[in-house]
């Protein structure tokens, strides 16, 4: 099993990088990775004021940064850039705090040479924090 890195993977950089481990990869297929919020990041400050918390936006990017690397790492779409085509059944049940680790799954259902699809969740200490359908378009940088 290949050590896994998102930076090697994917364009995304700090401050707009989510993943920051990649625990399991299997290349088009699926991955499992996680986010550990310091409390230092910055949204924090302003959402909400008093009552820190993740922005539910910011847990499906960090879902489709970590479908992103799933995809990327099978030779056959490396170079491309997967881009958001929608997502599709977004719940969130859950507040993700300061200090939490986000565990991340995302398993990849379609994939074609121009699209795919995807469904991700996320995850507090064993709790559901998120989970979504994803649909991607394949482009050239």
């Amino acid at each position: 099993m290949a050590d896994w890195r998102a930076e090697e993977l994917i364009p995304h950089r700090p401050p707009f990088l989510l993943v920051d481990e990649i625990a399991e990869l299997v290349p088009a297929t699926s991955a499992r990775g996680s986010w550990y919020l310091t409390g230092g990041e910055a949204f924090f400050a302003g959402h909400f004021p008093g009552r820190p918390t993740v922005p539910g936006v910011l847990m499906i990017e960090a879902l489709a940064q970590l479908g992103a690397c799933a995809v990327l790492a099978d030779d056959r779409y490396a170079g491309k850039m997967p881009l958001f085509g929608g997502v599709g059944k977004a719940r969130f049940r859950r507040q993700v705090l300061p200090g939490d680790v986000l565990d991340l799954e995302v398993e990849i259902s379609r994939l074609s040479a121009r699209a795919g699809t995807g469904h991700g969740r996320a995850t507090v200490e064993g709790q559901l924090a998120c989970e979504t359908d994803l649909f991607f378009v394949l482009v050239a940088p």
